[in-house]
């Protein structure tokens, strides 16, 4: 039987019962029929540490809802071999560094290393991966030099409402140890130093309200690109 979803709001971080709420992996949990947990054992543990992440850099539980719960149902029964399970930590660092971290150089007017990043054969393991170094660290360097100060401490939210943490998480955090020793710090660094560079100037809260406007289909572009990715995922 379908659980109907249609009454459910995602909410912020986990909870101790499913009467004070639910983020996605515990509406998931509920769905599959699991007892409440943010860690459904039905679910690959590489699009659990994804839609985790996700799920609590969102801004608020209208895009949580939004972006998330048409994906409940897509990503039961998941879970798979461990071979199953490098491949998706691979996709997810290929997400990263070829599709989010170019975004967020274009924004910052930095779009021969976003090309260049474009350009790298798709990262499917190791191999691929430290062939990608030199070309993230590059984009890093030149966004970093973008970046001013004032940047650097405002713009994390920026780079949390694209979700780039969510990536590295599952890039890192839950993939195989080739992937961690691999590029995952470099193509974080570089989202990271690309978002600061986009975001621009954005010392008081003027101008981060400008600079949020003005990312605003950045982030658009990579929460519809982040769907995608789960997708793929699941459907592996």
């Amino acid at each position: 039987m379908t659980i109907d979803l249609t009454n459910i709001v995602l909410a912020y971080g986990s909870h101790s019962s499913r009467k004070d709420g639910m983020c996605a992996m515990e509406a998931a949990a509920y769905v599959a029929g699991e007892k409440h947990s943010d860690n459904p054992q039905c679910v690959s543990p590489v699009i659990g540490a994804f839609m985790r992440s996700w799920n609590d850099s969102l801004p608020d539980d209208e895009s949580r809802t939004r972006l998330l719960l048409p994906l409940i149902h897509k990503i039961i029964n998941t879970a798979g071999s461990v071979k199953k399970e490098s491949q998706r930590s691979w996709m997810a660092l290929d997400w990263l560094t070829r599709e989010c971290a170019p975004a967020w150089l274009d924004a910052a007017g930095l779009g021969e290393h976003a090309a260049a990043l474009r350009a790298l054969a798709p990262i499917v393991g190791k191999e691929s991966a430290e062939a990608s170094n030199d070309a993230l660290i590059a984009a890093s360097c030149a966004a970093n030099e973008a970046a001013n100060e004032a940047a650097r401490a405002a713009s994390r939210a920026a780079v949390w409402v694209a979700a780039w943490d969510a990536a590295n998480d599952a890039a890192g955090d839950s993939a195989c140890d080739a992937a961690r020793a691999a590029t995952s710090d470099a193509a974080s660094d570089a989202v990271s130093a690309a978002a600061r560079a986009a975001a621009g100037d954005a010392a008081n809260d003027a101008a981060w309200a400008a600079a949020t406007r003005d990312l605003a289909p950045t982030v658009e572009l990579l929460q519809a690109s982040a769907v995608h990715l789960v997708e793929r995922m699941a459907a592996l």
